[in-house]
């Protein structure tokens, strides 16, 4: 039985487009050329803050995120951000009784963000927050403490491979790949995502018919 849903955040609730293209205005790349490498180090299943490594060898992103901050041009997260399934999904599953929750590997500051949008949630949560990343035992440790039943009847929805689905099926969740963003079409066939995921969704809206159909 499931009763809690818990929701990654970048291309899963958030399109991702605007902070990418922030960040590729922020070091003087054209936004094609940034883009374009970061699919070549999504496609090798590296981290995607290596891309900056191709531009500026020895990037701090931490650092170069505070500085952005600095000069007004931080993080942002907006209505017009959120895909457009993410209020009336996230509605619609917690309308059946369902705890649904995010927790994602974003700043401290975007756990800000998010909670001002307030979205149709229980608790949001970040990596930036819990001292711990995805895909970490770690941070799925404390993702388990957030829910009320525990991963056994929890669904982690995320979009990337090795982050969300490999890493939450590992920490005993019920997980499902949302076929959107980069990740999440790349990987949509992948065999450990056949392997580990349960589902694979195109929009939040696929997910009542699935955990109510038995």
């Amino acid at each position: 039985m499931v009763t809690a849903v818990l929701f990654d955040v970048g291309e899963t609730l958030l399109d991702d487009s605007r902070e990418w293209g922030a960040w590729s205005d922020w070091i003087g790349v054209p936004r094609h050329t940034f883009s374009t490498v970061l699919g070549a180090v999504t496609a090798a299943g590296r981290d995607n803050a290596e891309t900056f490594e191709y531009f500026k060898p020895g990037f701090d992103v931490a650092r170069e995120r505070a500085l952005r901050e600095e000069a007004g041009l931080g993080e942002r997260i907006e209505d017009c951000d959120l895909y457009s399934d993410v209020r009336p999904g996230l509605a619609a599953l917690r309308a059946r009784g369902l705890w649904i929750g995010v927790a994602g590997n974003q700043t401290a500051r975007a756990a800000e963000l998010l909670r001002a949008l307030e979205l149709p949630v229980d608790c949001i949560a970040t990596s930036g927050e819990w001292g711990a990343a995805k895909p970490s035992p770690e941070f799925f440790t404390r993702a388990a403490q957030m829910v009320p039943d525990g991963p056994g009847e929890t669904v982690y929805v995320g979009d990337h491979r090795d982050n969300d689905v490999v890493a939450a099926r590992a920490a005993g969740f019920r997980t499902a790949l949302i076929r959107r963003g980069p990740w999440g079409y790349l990987w949509a066939d992948d065999p450990l995502v056949r392997r580990d995921a349960e589902w694979v969704i195109d929009s939040i809206h696929d997910l009542p018919g699935l955990l109510f159909s038995r």
